[in-house]
């Protein structure tokens, strides 16, 4: 299915200091979606939120929250994002080895599930998961730092993800995450994706959050 392109400001590069302003202002400048990084300093090198934090924005947008565990193990927690106000979850296929059950409890919970592979992990890990997810996440870095450098390399990935879903002819949005700026963002659109996650490139471009985005969008 075809779907207008799609922007999920990653709160990551937002400034923590007046997080619920951030989040509304991101909102009412026009994003689809509210990308949230959540990181445990396990699974990847860094620490960030915690169901507390997403609780707390929850009530700044109406925005669906589009929340990316880069955490392991991801079962145990999964109830309380659920409960903090996650609207799609999103677990890397590397953080463990049942995701498939995962998959089915984040579904059971009412949340949309979603599945996310590092660069060095290939489309055909996930072609027996295609009928369980609402949401591929492909990393065009590494998780668990922002403000990398897009990794040119996975472009023909996320063209073999596009054609996997077009296969299955389910409603599945293809989303992309790490250094997606106004060069790389034209890259991956063409590749297939219709969700861009910029963390950098909205917070930090210098311009309104309304601009910053609309550069990050096909021409109309």
């Amino acid at each position: 299915m075809n779907h207008p392109v799609a922007i999920a400001p990653s709160i990551l590069s937002a400034d923590f200091s007046k997080l619920g302003e951030e989040v509304s202002a991101i909102d009412q400048a026009g994003a689809e979606y509210i990308h949230i990084d959540v990181m445990d300093g396990h699974f990847v090198p860094n620490l960030t939120f915690g169901p507390p934090v997403i609780k707390a924005i929850r009530k700044c947008t109406k925005k669906p929250f589009d929340v990316h565990l880069m955490i392991a193990p991801v079962d145990p927690l999964l109830q309380d994002f659920a409960d903090a106000g996650a609207d799609i979850i999103t677990v890397h296929i590397e953080s463990g080895a049942h995701v498939h059950r995962t998959l089915q409890h984040i579904r059971k919970l009412g949340k949309k599930p979603g599945i996310t592979l590092c660069p060095a992990t290939p489309p055909e890990a996930i072609a027996y998961l295609m009928d369980m997810v609402d949401l591929v996440l492909v990393m065009t870095v590494n998780p668990g730092f922002g403000g990398q450098s897009f990794i040119e390399s996975q472009l023909p990935k996320i063209a073999a993800i596009r054609r996997m879903i077009d296969a299955t002819g389910r409603d599945i949005r293809l989303e992309v995450d790490g250094g997606v700026n106004k060069e790389t963002a034209p890259k991956v659109i063409a590749a297939g994706a219709d969700v861009l996650v910029a963390g950098s490139a909205v917070f930090n471009a210098g311009v309104s959050y309304k601009d910053a985005m609309n550069a990050l969008r096909p021409p109309r």
